[in-house]
């Protein structure tokens, strides 16, 4: 686990890298949550066609998407990206994957580093400023697949969230990295929270291609 070396840029960056975040982890943990992620990602899997042997999350928090990955496909090779320490921590703890402490904002890798590139819950949280900065991240560390599980909206809102302004955007983010990148939508589809078997977030994910 490497550890933090650049100074935030953004409020939303410190929102999450400080004790709000870590809160956060409290809220988000426990075996029905992995259930249910383990539904989407066998979808998302299945899409790809059987092509993906490693993975970057970006903003993966303590991790339990990639546990979900890891049940499903235990020969992947796993990484990812948390600005919170205690929650990068708790990656680490668990031994499933690599993980750097860093912001998004600041974070590099070779290109074409890994199959699938993914967020789920964090493009949400991104400085609008500085979005364009992560969708070339997420192409860039891509070799072929980028996956994307947002609230989405057809046209840019903010939100307040938890007591806090400035901290939760609603966008079409799929449509602005295709847009951006020339990617290939590939798949889509909606998580609810009352689905009576896998209750996720009111999100719509998008498995996209390079092409």
């Amino acid at each position: 686990m490497t550890e933090p070396t650049a100074q935030f840029r953004t409020s939303q960056e410190q929102l999450w890298a400080g004790e709000f975040g870590t809160a956060y982890i409290d809220r988000n943990v426990g075996d029905p949550l992995v259930r249910s992620n383990e539904a989407l990602f066998r979808r998302v899997l299945a899409a790809t066609g059987g092509t993906v042997r490693s993975v970057l999350e970006l903003g993966a928090n303590v991790g339990n998407n990639l546990v979900a990955l890891r049940a499903l496909r235990p020969e992947l090779a796993l990484h990812a990206v948390e600005i919170n320490p205690v929650a990068a921590a708790r990656i680490t703890a668990w031994g499933g994957a690599g993980v750097d402490i860093a912001s998004l904002l600041d974070w590099t890798c070779p290109a074409a580093a890994y199959d699938l590139v993914f967020t789920k819950g964090v493009l949400i949280h991104i400085n609008p400023d500085e979005l364009t900065r992560v969708y070339d991240l997420m192409v860039h560390a891509s070799a072929r697949w980028v996956m994307v599980c947002e609230y989405y909206n057809p046209t840019p809102v903010e939100v307040s969230y938890r007591g806090h302004e400035h901290a939760l955007f609603k966008r079409d983010f799929a449509g602005e990295l295709m847009d951006r990148h020339g990617l290939r939508l590939v798949d889509y589809g909606f998580t609810y929270h009352r689905d009576p078997v896998h209750p996720l977030d009111d999100s719509t994910w998008f498995l996209m291609e390079r092409v």
